[in-house]
């Protein structure tokens, strides 16, 4: 976000509605629920883009002690469009650390370090939020953190109905799980499957009906904060970077999480349906990566692996292992090409900055997940600007190599650019990959508001198709998806 790190004190601090202030802190929680209908459009929403987006992020019922940007209760935002009309509503999932903290009126939590000394006894919850990620799968709507199961909720209207049961499936579950566009498999890990800060890690999948049809458990090199990984029809890819986790770091007063580029990052990669005897680590400098963009298999036999990530020379939000802060300069991410060759006896793997804009949120057409993409779309920072903000959202056409910018006035900033197919996620490609809208929830600096922005998803450049406003601003947060009607 703009320049998040900055920010988490005033968040740590933000207590009731702050929308009435002059000037407006928008990683500040909002903290009204609102059903508002038919709301003002500029220009023209395609008559094509019929369903919803949600999007969510971490949205504090209560100032945390020692907050953290990540660790806020999660709110959904549903934005429902139908025949040119859009409705808003928002509202907190209901998770059981959030309806403890509700009877309690106070918090009873820490970001990361469990509860409060002080929390009665009746408090049984277990401090998930689910706050990162909102998609669908298996007829059911999941908010997603990746220390807990998914929690489903109901469409449209977001009440909360609890954490989801996969057969004998426990503990962390990613917010980043993949579909595969051709079977509807979600594609899952969890970090820290062997307890807090541990080097445990259970991968699996659940078929498109939500049955549980493989799991297996593995030992990464070293206790990691895991937040993406990449699957193709053939293997899975667990990125095992340098933001460690310590159990004995925090016994000692120091983070729970910390930078430690003595390290170097290990990409265990696995056989779809295998286990720990089948992973293969792959060894790089070290770095971070949030978000991948996608990944692919190449040549006889899928023996060459492609993944496109959002490098960043070290990670921002987090210190160094003995308490220092990072460097802005190096916490910015850029888009870089990873190649690993499985038919090598040499485990290391190359990487290639494809881009030199710094940026974000990483997007594709879902539909070419885990295959060879032709765009991608990312926040993006503007290079003039100077203050790491995501200004902006470049589309990139990786046949022919053109880039396509669109660029808010500076100050303004952008949530993470998600693609709406035309004819819905199962009406085929009429114009095939990439044919269809992109839809982008904005803070306008100067206006102290959110809008929603529509944009045709291969003409970024020429500006939004439509606009709404919105009744209520949208803190900033972290993904959404479509769900197409």
């Amino acid at each position: 976000g703009a320049r998040m790190e900055d920010s988490l004190s005033e968040v740590e601090g933000a207590a009731g509605d702050v929308s009435d202030v002059s000037e407006v802190d928008n990683f500040a929680p909002v903290t009204q629920e609102v059903d508002a209908s038919d709301l003002s459009v500029r220009g023209v929403l395609p008559a094509g883009l019929q369903g919803t987006l949600y999007r969510i992020g971490p949205n504090p019922r209560f100032p945390q002690p020692e907050a953290h940007w990540f660790g806020g209760d999660g709110m959904v935002h549903v934005f429902a469009i139908d025949d040119g009309r859009v409705s808003y509503r928002n509202r907190w999932v209901r998770t059981p650390k959030w309806r403890d903290e509700d009877r309690a009126g106070r918090p009873l939590f820490r970001a990361f370090a469990g509860k409060l000394p002080d929390a009665p006894e009746w408090s049984g919850s277990d401090g998930g939020v689910a706050n990162t990620n909102i998609i669908w799968h298996g007829g059911a709507l999941l908010a997603l953190e990746e220390a807990h199961l998914p929690t489903a909720v109901t469409p449209r209207a977001i009440d909360t109905l609890g954490y989801m049961e996969y057969g004998p499936l426990k503990g962390p579950f990613t917010a980043h799980p993949k579909t595969d566009p051709r079977t509807g498999e979600l594609l899952f890990f969890g970090y820290n499957a062997d307890g807090k800060l541990t080097p445990g890690v259970q991968v699996g999948a659940i078929d498109a009906q939500g049955r549980l049809t493989h799991y297996a458990r593995l030992q990464a090199p070293y206790p990691s904060m895991i937040h993406d990984f990449m699957a193709t029809p053939g293997h899975l890819l667990i990125p095992v970077l340098p933001l460690t986790g310590s159990l004995a770091r925090v016994e000692r007063g120091g983070p729970g999480y910390a930078w430690e580029p003595e390290k170097p990052a290990m990409i265990g990669i696995l056989p779809r349906g295998g286990g720990a005897d089948d992973v293969r680590w792959f060894e790089g400098p070290a770095c971070y990566v949030f978000h991948v963009m996608n990944a692919w298999e190449e040549g006889e036999g899928g023996q060459r692996i492609l993944a496109d990530v959002m490098v960043y020379d070290e990670p921002p939000l987090f210190p160094h292992a003995d308490g220092s802060p990072g460097d802005p300069a190096r916490q910015q991410a850029y888009l870089t090409r990873w190649t690993f060759d499985l038919a090598s006896d040499i485990r290391r793997f190359t990487a290639e900055r494809l881009d030199d804009t710094a940026g974000e949120f990483p997007r594709i057409d879902d539909r070419v997940s885990g295959f060879r993409y032709r765009h991608g779309w990312f926040a993006a920072s503007h290079p003039e600007y100077g203050e790491g903000a995501l200004n902006g959202i470049m589309h990139l056409d990786m046949q022919d190599g053109t880039r396509d910018a669109y660029w808010l006035p500076r100050g303004d900033i952008t949530s993470e650019p998600v693609f709406a197919p035309r004819g819905g996620a199962h009406g085929g490609a009429p114009g095939g990959e990439g044919d269809g809208w992109l839809l982008a929830v904005v803070w306008r600096a100067a206006a102290q508001c959110s809008e929603l922005l529509v944009f045709d998803a291969r003409h970024v450049a020429r500006g939004p198709l439509a606009t709404v406003e919105l009744p209520q601003r949208v803190p900033f947060g972290f993904h959404g998806n479509w769900v197409a009607e």
